[in-house]
Order: structure tokens, then C-alpha cells, then sequence
């Protein structure tokens, strides 16, 4: 499974590709990090952050994007550029039907370094255990994108996989009750 996972951000957007193999083994296919001026115009950051985003999705094919959900930041406005640009990611992936799947900040910690409150010093160091790589990858927006990957290709099969077995309990519950109330009215007739 490829997995393009996305740290966004207006200013630094971390953008990774990871494969996965057997087992817990990933292998990072590339890396990079889309940076945009504070002064640029809202519309033309989101706009080349966005070209970026089709640009990897066209070259890569990566099977889902992994997005970083927005999580409570003190900062009203930096919560508000994080998600635009993480909606304009899943947009260009949404054009592809490329599936999208977003993971919190503590999920991915959890899933890369077993604590959720790791910070990103513990991040990006078992990041670059983990991928085997030689250097620690920089600056700390491409470790988190890598992380992402990283993230989905050990949780998201598994988190598939129960949202369909929660999905088919619902359907068969809900056959069970009008298979009930259809049994109640023959009853009562």
C-alpha cells in the first residue's frame, strides 16, 4: 500500500510516500515539505499547496493520503490555515477518488514512538529509525508527514477493517428490529 501522508500548514506543508511491506516493514519513497511567503494571498498559498498535493498524487499514485487532523490550537488563526490547507490536500485526492483518512496528533505519536505525548525531537528520531534512513529527515514537518504514513500503513487496514465490521452490525441490527416489528404486526393482525 503507498501512502502519501500530509502535515499541513500554510507556511510548511510536509508532504511524504511511504510503502508498506510485510509485517511492520515501510520503506519512505520520497519527501518534501511545500513552503508559501506569509504575504502571499491566502488564495495563492492554498492554491500551491494544492498544485503541490495534485502534483504527488499524479507522480506517486498513492493508494490514500493520510491527513493530520486539526487538532485545538491556541492559536484561532494557525488552526484555521492548518485546516484550509489540509482541505485543499484532501480535495486534489478527492478529485482522484483517492480515498482520504485523517489520524489526530497523539494517534500518530502513539503509532510511531508508543507514547502519544512524544514530542517531535522523539518523533523524528523513530521516524528515521524506523525508515532506516540516514539522516533525520528536516525540518520537523517532513518527519511528521512521514510519520502519518507511517501511521496509517500499521493503524489504517485495522481501522478499515472495524469500520466495515461496525458497519455490517449496524445493517444486520437493523434487520433484526424490522424483521421484529414486521413479526409484532402478524402477531398483532
Amino acid at each position: 500500500m503507498r501512502v502519501m501522508g500530509v502535515d499541513p500548514g500554510l507556511t510548511r506543508c510536509g508532504i511524504a510516500l511511504v510503502e508498506s511491506g510485510a509485517g511492520r516493514a515501510v520503506t519512505a519513497l520520497d519527501v518534501d515539505v511545500v513552503r508559501t511567503p506569509p504575504e502571499m494571498a491566502l488564495e495563492n498559498r492554498l492554491l500551491a499547496i494544492y498544485n503541490a498535493a495534485e502534483h504527488w498524487i499524479d507522480v506517486h499514485s498513492p493508494d490514500v493520503v493520510a491527513i493530520e487532523r486539526v487538532f485545538a490550537q491556541h492559536q484561532v488563526s494557525t488552526a484555521m490555515g492548518t485546516a484550509q490547507a489540509g482541505g485543499v490536500v484532501a480535495l486534489a485526492a478527492a478529485r482522484r477518488d483517492i480515498p482520504v483518512r485523517f489520524h489526530t496528533p497523539s494517534e500518530v505519536k502513539a503509532a510511531v514512538t508508543g507514547s502519544g505525548r512524544a514530542d517531535k525531537a522523539q518523533v523524528t528520531a523513530m521516524v528515521t529509525r524506523i525508515l532506516g534512513m540516514q539522516q533525520a529527515p528536516k525540518p520537523a514537518d517532513a518527519a511528521d508527514a512521514l510519520a502519518l504514513a507511517i501511521c496509517h500503513c500499521w493503524r489504517g487496514p485495522v481501522a478499515e477493517r472495524m469500520a466495515q465490521a461496525q458497519a455490517q452490525a449496524l445493517a444486520q441490527q437493523k434487520a433484526y428490529r424490522e424483521r421484529v416489528a414486521q413479526a409484532k404486526k402478524a402477531v398483532q393482525r
